[in-house]
């Protein structure tokens, strides 16, 4: 099949309907209609010599040529919109792009207020949308362009991803100032008296701080698992339960602040975006203006 064959915008719907796996949600997402979407696909079937996506109850599934081809149709997408984005002047006063960030509750809290008072005087007309992409997720979601940004601990491993550190925080315990605790320095004992507030995205499992007590054979008191770090320190505020979060978190709060009776990893964070868009000039301007004000925060 040569190139010079094919529309390339049937590419754009492959992908649409790869990401979405439902022609309609494709249709609406690229804004054309379903029969649009389905004349695209048989197109690309005729092309391709293949099914493509088999439709189910599941919805339409990728057939292994789909599968083969859709990491490199991904690359010259992002390619091709970064090199006519590259071609322009940017300049931020009149910029009117969007931005799609992935990021968790915690790190919304310490970038966004500082990063949206930014545009409001650099570039007022530029827009940042936030969503949570789980780790697993992120990946595909920088190569697809459904993020154009994603904020997470160094735990991505992919060739096709930039990255670069923004800085580090620790853990701490956090309890309010009225707490019957009354000591300077917790021992492990008096830790391992305390209920507990457990934050995670997750509905079971350990995070970080169970893990490291259960390698020294320990077992802390939960008594409430909550989704996001925001609520947590609410919580703590108005009970007897400890908290164990991020330092920088936590100091944003009329609360004691102890160091933990343990060792714990430091929090790190970087910055992940995919390659093709490294020189695109908005793009770039923006990971400047994130990258400085995470690591003033974590200053």
């Amino acid at each position: 099949m040569r190139l010079s064959k094919i529309d390339l915008n049937l590419f754009v719907v492959f992908e649409a309907v790869y990401r979405t796996r439902n022609l309609t949600r494709a249709a609406e997402m690229l804004f054309i209609t379903q029969p649009a979407v389905s004349n695209a696909l048989a197109r690309m079937r005729k092309a391709f010599d293949d099914q493509l996506f088999v439709s189910t109850s599941a919805g339409m599934v990728p057939t292994p040529v789909s599968e083969n081809i859709i990491g490199r149709v991904r690359d010259a997408l992002q390619l091709l919109e970064s090199s006519t984005n590259a071609g322009e002047q940017f300049d931020p006063a009149s910029s009117d792009r969007t931005f799609r960030l992935s990021m968790n509750d915690q790190t919304e809290t310490l970038l966004l207020p500082a990063l949206e008072e930014v545009l409001q005087r650099l570039a007022p007309g530029m827009r940042i949308e936030s969503y949570f992409t789980t780790r697993r997720d992120v990946s595909e979601a920088l190569a697809s362009g459904a993020v154009n940004l994603a904020i997470d601990a160094p735990l991505i491993d992919d060739p096709s991803l930039e990255q670069e550190p923004l800085g580090r925080d620790q853990y701490a315990c956090m309890l309010r100032q009225d707490h019957p605790f009354s000591k300077r320095k917790l021992t492990i004992d008096d830790y391992l008296g305390f209920g507990h507030i457990h934050v995670s995205s997750r509905r079971q499992g350990p995070g970080l701080v169970d893990a490291e007590l259960n390698k020294l054979g320990l077992r802390r008191s939960i008594q409430i698992r909550v989704q996001h770090y925001l609520v947590a320190p609410l919580i703590a505020m108005r009970t007897d339960l400890a908290l164990t979060a991020p330092l920088k978190l936590l100091k944003r709060y009329d609360a004691r602040i102890l160091a933990l009776p343990f060792d714990l990893p430091d929090i790190e964070s970087h910055s992940y975006w995919h390659r093709s868009v490294t020189g695109d000039p908005a793009h770039r301007w923006l990971r400047e203006q994130v990258g400085r004000l995470m690591r003033d925060a974590n200053q």
